[in-house]
């Protein structure tokens, strides 16, 4: 699964991507230094893997990871085809998740960084980015509308649910509201499907991503403030992020980057908590497989079974899945081995209807 990252021109999303990624995308100072997306690999960070190899030894230990996109600047005027936007706006369809990034900051120390309207005011940038995404929607609606009605008169099950969800859908976006809160209120499991099928981008879940200076890290100024304010009433989150610090705590060693941290009194990389952050919301999860190979973070939807699970690892495990055997992370470390965690009765046995949940760690049994 992916998320992208979007966001007025010159906002820091590509420094930011850099950062994650250490993928050395180009981040300039002008408009659409990101024309093609950029795509990356982000591991998740994940104290319980190395708490899980401090009592199996393991030859070596793969984190749980999700792909970004960096996706070039919208302008106003993009669902009209400013600015590249078609290009942008199919790019962020793509995607299953966003991470909007929003300047909260006048300026860059001794660097003036342009602002594309003039001015720093994150809710207009929201605002902005926002309604060129609905508009995008109520075109798609628009156009395929009279095609549902058509197939509908025919008879067409599937096309009638469509059409359904498109009459919902037309008067929101026509009041310049997000596809999401039609979306969310679907019930019905045919609605469900035909709005899924419509590829709407205001119904993407989004995670706020504010672009602070280095004297705000903590993202308690009035700029941040505001954000906070809006993704609240949203039903969203935001992370503060200071695109500039993160840049250089990415090219350091391990002792170089704990001498920074603590110089500005962190625990870890603000970037550490945007990946577990996008993590969630893409509705992902993650659980462990531990041996002496590998420890290995494997990643699945919230709510999968047991033998989708399997099937992650390989297809055949899926096919052919007996049981699984299961514990915790916190029965390790209460026990500190799977022997003794098996002879103290703390081994579950699972079928094919348990729901995995996060930070399993788990035997597949197989048959094929």
């Amino acid at each position: 699964m992916e998320v992208g990252i979007v966001g007025l021109p010159n906002v820091g999303k590509s420094t930011l991507f850099n950062a994650l990624t250490d993928a050395g995308a180009l981040a300039a100072n002008y408009p659409f230094a990101t024309i093609e997306p950029n795509v990356g690999v982000v591991a998740v960070p994940d104290p319980r893997l190395a708490e899980i190899c401090g009592y199996i030894a393991t030859q070596k230990t793969v984190p749980a990871s999700i792909r970004v996109v960096d996706i070039a600047g919208i302008v106003k005027g993009a669902s009209e085809g400013e600015g590249l936007g078609n290009k942008f706006l199919s790019h962020i369809r793509e995607v299953d998740a966003i991470l909007h990034v929003v300047r909260c900051f006048e300026n860059s120390g001794d660097v003036e960084i342009t602002h594309f309207d003039g001015t720093v005011d994150p809710i207009r940038d929201i605002e902005t980015i926002e309604l060129e995404l609905i508009l995008a929607d109520l075109q798609t609606v628009e156009q395929a509308t009279d095609k549902a009605k058509k197939s509908a008169r025919g008879g067409d099950k599937d096309a009638k649910a469509r059409l359904a969800v498109l009459e919902k859908l037309a008067p929101v976006l026509g009041d310049g509201q997000p596809a999401r809160s039609v979306i969310a209120g679907l019930t019905d499991p045919e609605e469900q499907r035909a709005a899924k099928s419509l590829g709407m981008i205001s119904a993407k879940r989004v995670l706020y991503v504010a672009n602070v200076d280095e004297n705000d890290l903590r993202g308690e100024g009035p700029l941040t403030a505001k954000v906070r304010e809006r993704a609240a009433a949203e039903g969203m989150e935001v992370v503060p992020v200071c695109a500039k610090i993160e840049s250089e705590l990415a090219g350091l060693d391990d002792a170089e980057r704990a001498e920074l941290l603590e110089a500005y009194g962190l625990e870890e990389p603000a970037l550490a908590t945007l990946a577990r952050g996008a993590y969630t919301l893409l509705g992902l999860q993650s659980f462990y497989t531990a041996g002496e190979k590998e420890v290995r973070a494997w990643t699945v939807s919230q709510g999968a079974t047991a033998p989708q699970a399997a099937g992650v690892i390989h297809t055949d495990f899926e096919r052919g899945f007996i049981r699984a055997e299961i514990y915790s992370v916190a029965d390790l470390a209460e026990f500190k081995t799977e022997k003794a965690i098996r002879e103290a009765g703390r081994l579950r046995v699972e079928g094919k209807a348990y729901v995995m949940q996060d930070g399993d760690v788990c035997h597949f049994l197989f048959n094929v």
